[in-house]
């Protein structure tokens, strides 16, 4: 087959990719490829965020409707129907709902394994194709496999076979207490699985603030969730129909399927970046606007570039480049550590921004201000005397927001409020003029600013 020329080639499906796409075609009417191997939507869609969300809101639910007098809760979940739910959200692995809005926008889709092979050049199964301005890599990540001995033998499980399993395994052991660890042991407790979480750190979530991993461990405590941090795994090994995972300190943890969680590694081992001088199985390496240094008209977004490994991150980062090729000005206001992230357990963890730790590091002079998240009238009503706490992290010499924390009750669509301050730099003086309505839970924001002495 003779060569093929589009102006961008995007490689990778994902949500980043097809950000990529579409904006390519509704802000440039730009001719572009988008190669998938796997499933349009990627792995969030089918295998991680979604799927996890639909695993962990009916326990989330069920513990709201516990705090309501009133309501009588007896029944407990119906696994069978959470999993069954579990199946339409991520439409039983079948990306067909994907493929209207690509064929709307005259994106080309084109299924298989596309590596680069050279400057500009892309091969996808044995075709070449053409890129005119140029290549977006969105190829995300997939989970990380710690060279425990014996962990390969039991065939253990990843985020992939957990999220999309039909099975409840009996006793079930979490390698791992960062945010998938934690998320996925109240999810599948809930689901009536005997949970250890076995975590190398000396605290669960341990890039959050320390009341964040001391809450949650006291809610696992209730929930009947084992705890062991500060040690590793050391071996892992099958004996008869159980699997025995031996920790440093000689301690066992006995289960009938292993699920490991110690973080992602990007999908770079076949991608082609040895044509092009870059080195395969690492993250790529990009500037602030998402480009390759040195190398004109190649881009990553996303999880492949080790920025920020989160959905909504990649999405920013897909905006960047193309708003970078279409010749508009770019300017990356958030990035890294400081992204706006949530942790989906109850109570959850919604943050941007610093913690209180990471500013002090950052050599900013500032001012911790924690407020109760339930101290507000509005939480007589949701997530009524449920734990938590909120800590606002303020530049004192700049007098803005600089970061924030919520634990509590359904707080994940707090954090955009706080993001909005903290990107905008908005000037506490001003912020204060923010009203938050009574009675809701947004008055922690009142609380906030009275407390700093506004």
């Amino acid at each position: 087959m003779a060569d093929r020329e589009f102006d961008v080639i995007v490689i990778g499906a994902g949500p980043a990719g097809e950000v990529a796409a579409g904006r390519l075609v509704e802000r440039g009417s730009k001719r572009v490829a988008l190669i998938e191997q796997e499933l349009v939507g990627g792995e969030c869609s089918f295998y991680a965020c979604m799927p996890s969300k639909a695993l962990l809101r009916p326990q989330e639910l069920l513990r709201e409707a516990q705090r309501v007098p009133g309501i009588r809760v007896q029944d407990g979940l119906d696994a069978e129907a959470v999993l069954e739910r579990r199946d339409e959200v991520i439409h039983n692995l079948d990306d067909a709902a994907q493929l209207p809005w690509l064929k709307e926008r005259g994106i080309e889709l084109i299924r298989g394994h596309g590596r680069l092979a050279g400057e500009r050049r892309v091969e996808v199964d044995g075709d070449t194709l053409l890129a005119r301005d140029a290549i977006i890599v969105a190829v995300g990540s997939g989970a990380s496999m710690p060279p425990i001995p014996g962990l390969k033998e039991v065939g253990a499980w990843s985020n992939r076979e957990l999220t999309t399993t039909r099975e409840i395994p009996r006793r079930l052991v979490i390698i791992g207490g960062g945010v998938v660890g934690v998320e996925m042991a109240q999810a599948w407790r809930s689901l009536g699985s005997e949970v250890t979480v076995v975590e190398g750190l000396h605290r669960l979530v341990a890039r959050e603030e320390p009341f964040v991993c001391e809450q949650i461990a006291e809610t696992f405590a209730e929930l009947g969730i084992a705890v062991h941090v500060g040690e590793q795994a050391s071996a892992v090994a099958r004996e008869g129909d159980e699997v025995v995972v031996t920790l440093q300190s000689g301690v066992e943890a006995r289960a009938d399927r292993v699920l490991v969680a110690v973080g992602r590694r990007p999908h770079t081992g076949d991608l082609g970046l040895e044509t092009v001088g870059l080195q395969a199985g690492r993250s790529i390496e990009v500037d602030e606007r998402m480009r390759v240094p040195g190398h004109d008209g190649l881009y990553a977004v996303g999880d492949v570039n080790g920025r920020a490994l989160l959905t909504h991150m990649g999405k920013y980062q897909a905006r960047l480049a193309v708003d970078d090729i279409l010749g508009r000005p770019v300017e990356l206001r958030l990035d890294g550590l400081r992204s706006p992230r949530v942790v989906f357990t109850d109570p959850q963890v919604a943050a941007v921004g610093h913690t209180a730790a990471s500013a002090e590091e950052a050599g900013i002079s500032t001012r911790v201000i924690d407020v109760e998240t339930s101290g507000t009238a509005g939480a007589s009503f949701v997530g009524r005397n449920a734990p938590g706490k909120t800590r606002f992290v303020v530049d004192q010499e700049r007098d803005v927001l600089v970061g924030a924390t919520f634990m509590g009750a359904e707080v994940c669509d707090f954090v955009q409020a706080a993001t909005i301050a903290v990107v905008g730099e908005v000037p506490l003086s001003l912020l204060a003029h923010a009203v938050a309505p009574f009675p809701t839970r947004s008055e922690l924001w009142l609380k906030f600013t009275e407390e700093y002495g506004l």
